[in-house]
């Protein structure tokens, strides 16, 4: 990454998450403390009101604002790919908000690739015929209200099975939704694949996550899960 875009970057977590010590700032953006250093004298040279309170972190001097945001072509094409992408494999729920959001960008960025030329990344709609997006928005719903589930859901070898669900996340990769989730039958974390779901209603109303399970839990024991399949091929 040139230097450039490592003091936009540092700029862009400032002004997300201030204050913010050296430490945190390298190991948000992979470097040395005494890179963040020198960073910061960078930026103060270019201008940019940065300071730092001991005991405290970084911040920047209330009222800064960044110039408009300026996209190279491959920037613009990336994002315009994304966004379609977020609105055909997601539900109507975030598909709805990422259209309204390709509108916004095209009003404000009528060529396409800055060069005239048509895109030459493309994203089908094939929402309708795909199976995940029926049952998308009612498990992205739960998640964010923090509701137990109710599914009865298709294995792999098609036998039918009935599970009481906390729901924490969805994930996509290798072409699936899967939803990352905590099992009561199971008393543990549990991936379902979405396009197997059959049928899903809330249950257990009032009911919260039981105690110690949270989506970073989750999150840390499928790391660890991957670490031994990472080494075994070393």
């Amino acid at each position: 990454m040139r230097k450039s875009d490592r003091l936009f970057q540092l700029t862009n977590l400032l002004r997300a998450h201030q204050p913010l010590t050296a430490r945190e700032l390298a190991a948000r953006l992979c470097v040395s403390e005494r890179t963040i250093y020198r960073y910061m004298d960078d930026l103060s040279l270019a201008g940019i009101p940065v300071y730092g309170e001991a005991g405290l972190g970084y911040r920047l001097s209330q009222g800064f604002e960044m110039a408009p945001l300026q996209l190279s072509t491959a920037e613009l094409e990336a994002l315009i790919t994304g966004v379609n992408l977020v609105a055909v494999l997601t539900g109507k729920g975030m598909a709805d908000p990422a259209r309204a959001l390709l509108a916004k960008i095209e009003a404000a960025l009528p060529v396409r690739g800055g060069d005239g030329q048509p895109p030459v990344v493309r994203v089908p709609d094939y929402r309708t015929v795909h199976p995940v997006y029926a049952r998308w928005d009612s498990l992205h719903e739960a998640i964010r209200a923090g509701r137990w589930l109710e599914m009865s859901y298709q294995d792999g070898a098609g036998r039918q099975t009935r599970r009481h669900l906390y729901p924490l996340g969805l994930f996509y990769w290798g072409g699936r939704w899967t939803l990352g989730a905590w099992c009561a039958l199971r008393r543990d974390y549990r991936d379902f694949r979405v396009d197997r779901i059959d049928s899903l209603a809330p249950c257990r109303p009032g009911e919260g996550a039981p105690p110690g399970v949270t989506l970073a839990h989750y999150l840390a024991q499928r790391r660890a899960e991957a670490e031994p399949e990472k080494g075994a091929g070393h």
